[in-house]
């Protein structure tokens, strides 16, 4: 590089890309990342060979010749669905050989990918809104005219009416429920639940569904299993999968939700429980796998609405999951639609404290079988005695 020692160390420190341009327009210097950037065996080209971008070299351009800091965004192609997008910053510096301009690469594609989702998500409420506010407009201005008269008609449009009011009701109650839930979601649960208590509610809620449609409920389960949770959370994790299993598996099918306690691995230190949830119905195809649990994505949009759907459940229960530190929801592909979530099971534990006479603490902690130890007692419960002894008066 042509700058000074002392310049080279510091621009290679800096976690960015970063180049230096000379008074004659030749790049002076640049750093590990921005090597990486933009390429090696860069020094003495011309900027404008390298940043081909118009609105990036008139940035530096300005920099070079009116002495202004400015800014200006460079994209570079990635390898997934967006651009890798940078904020530059072409600011004029003294070199030791004169004039200059430091360009910096701040990556900001995180933030346009959240920019983007913003947008998206507004537009997809408001097209959510509207459809069944435009029909209760519709029938409404109906109503006032050609089926004034009309009783059969009057009940009909009514009873479609309230059909599109119940699902903008839904709607609105799943997108407050996400808003709490995301607003929640780094704040882990402190309360100790039972999972086979929530889901036997869940499917004791959810059997004269299930009946209705004709579908046969099977609960699989061992024995207890506590886990910290928000136990309203996970009831709505349990019910909204159950549900989803009874309306799209079929009228006449099955739905089996198993509980499974397994020893550590599958990324947890500690034992781990295994809820899954699986029908009878058509499946998935694996291409929309990926992108079940983003909000308002439907792999049938006009069943969903005809079953009530909003498009926002299985992102409740991403979040929701995430929340309570399990390793995610995972559809299984193939015959049905077979859900997985797993969680840490909880170990409790009590320490007891007993003081002699001298003021040497003991303590006792005693451990309850609910999670395997590694020195468990027959009979339950395993003990593990840790001793203070006195300072050396």
């Amino acid at each position: 590089m042509a700058v000074s020692g002392l310049s080279n160390s510091l621009i290679e420190a800096l976690p960015f890309a970063v180049v230096l341009i000379d008074a004659n327009a030749r790049i002076n210097g640049l750093n590990g990342a921005a090597r990486l950037l933009l390429g090696g065996s860069l020094e003495g080209r011309h900027y404008l060979a390298v940043l081909r971008q118009p609105e990036l070299s008139g940035c530096i351009e300005r920099a070079l010749v009116e002495r202004q800091t400015g800014t200006a965004p460079f994209l570079r192609g990635g390898t997934g669905e967006y651009d890798i997008t940078y904020r530059v910053q072409a600011a004029p510096v003294q070199l030791e050989t004169g004039p200059g301009v430091l360009v910096s690469f701040e990556d900001t594609t995180d933030l346009q990918r959240a920019g983007q989702m913003r947008r998206d998500f507004v537009a997809n409420v408001s097209h959510e809104l509207k459809t069944p506010l435009t029909g209760l407009l519709g029938f409404i201005e109906t109503l006032k005219g050609a089926a004034r008269d009309d009783p059969a008609a009057r009940v009909r449009f009514l009873d479609i009416m309230e059909r599109e009011a119940n699902r903008m009701n839904r709607l609105v109650s799943d997108l407050l429920s996400l808003s709490r839930v995301e607003s929640n979601e780094r704040v882990r649960p402190a309360s100790l639940v039972d999972l086979a208590t929530v889901l036997g509610a869940a499917v004791t809620a959810l059997r004269p569904v299930a009946q209705m449609r004709g579908v046969e409920m099977t609960l699989e389960q061992g024995k207890a299993v506590a886990l910290h949770g928000d136990e309203d959370q996970l009831m709505q994790v349990f019910t909204n999968l159950i549900e989803n299993a009874i309306k799209y598996g079929g009228a006449g099918g099955s739905v089996r939700i198993s509980v499974a306690r397994h020893p550590p691995g599958a990324g947890f230190r500690s034992d781990y429980v295994q809820v899954d949830v699986a029908d009878r119905g058509e499946g998935f195809d694996p291409v929309h796998i990926p992108r079940l649990t983003e909000r308002f994505y439907r792999v049938d949009t006009h069943r969903s609405h005809e079953l009530g759907g909003t498009g926002l459940g299985l992102a409740i229960v991403k979040h929701i999951i995430g929340r309570h530190r399990g390793c995610g929801l995972r559809p299984q592909s193939g015959k049905g639609r077979h859900f997985q979530c797993k969680f840490r099971c909880r170990t409790v534990c009590h320490d007891l404290f007993v003081f002699n006479q001298r003021g040497v603490m003991s303590g006792l902690r005693i451990w309850r079988a609910e999670a395997k130890g590694r020195a468990q007692a027959a009979n339950g419960v395993s003990l593990s005695l840790s001793i203070k002894t006195p300072e050396a008066s």
